[in-house]
């Protein structure tokens, strides 16, 4: 995907994200639908991560979940790119999903919540008040470590900031279930993973990932 840069073509008038076979993007069911007009002249050229935020502002981008894993005891390094990457994924009109407790998890969702977007924690725990302060969508499993599974099998993608035996257990799931991965700081490279330097270069492959989900 980091090779794959796919052109789109956001349109002013209408409010429309198209691709250059003349296709438009679905926002609601995120399928990119065929159609018998034309490209409007006035449409230009823009990312997947731009594209997505066209769409979130102008036409109700259906919120789909981006995972953010780490560990609970991050370094202040992890917790800025956790930070960092939940608000690139809620700016862009998608919910943000986490273990719910602290670390990267915390950071993630300060981040998220910062830019009012849907914080999504899966705690382990059987109290939903178990959840840190910035989920506004505690899940309370009670289902311990196997929460984990729970998160790779929900989010469309994973965003991995360091590594810990709890994170490499969700990376593992999310290579099985053919889920995007991608690895950020002193997160470990499995295979199946790609990693990125910068949150706006994992945002921007996420994103990218997500638009091509949305081929008929």
């Amino acid at each position: 995907y980091l090779d794959s840069k796919q052109p789109y073509l956001y349109s002013k008038n209408d409010h429309r994200v198209w691709q250059a076979d003349g296709r438009s993007f679905d926002p609601w069911c995120w399928r990119w639908v065929g159609s018998s007009e034309e490209i409007p002249g006035c449409a230009e050229p823009v990312s997947a991560a731009k594209a997505l935020l066209h769409l979130k502002n102008a036409s109700g981008l259906r919120m789909l979940p981006v995972g953010v894993i780490g560990p609970r005891d991050a370094t202040p390094n992890q917790m800025e790119l956790a930070e960092a990457v939940g608000g690139l994924v809620a700016r862009h009109g998608l919910a943000m999903i986490c273990g719910g407790k602290t670390g990267v998890m915390a950071a993630a969702a300060a981040g998220a919540r910062a830019e009012n977007g849907i914080t999504i924690g899966m705690l382990p725990d059987t109290d939903w008040r178990a959840a840190n302060d910035d989920i506004t969508l505690p899940l309370a499993t009670g289902l311990l470590e196997a929460r984990n599974i729970i998160i790779a099998r929900s989010s469309l993608a994973l965003i991995a900031v360091g590594g810990s035996s709890g994170t490499l257990t969700e990376m593992a799931y999310a290579v099985h279930f053919d889920k995007l991965l991608v690895v950020m700081g002193d997160a470990p490279v499995i295979e199946g993973s790609i990693r990125c330097e910068t949150p706006e270069q994992a945002f921007d492959l996420v994103a990218q990932y997500l638009l091509e989900l949305g081929e008929v």
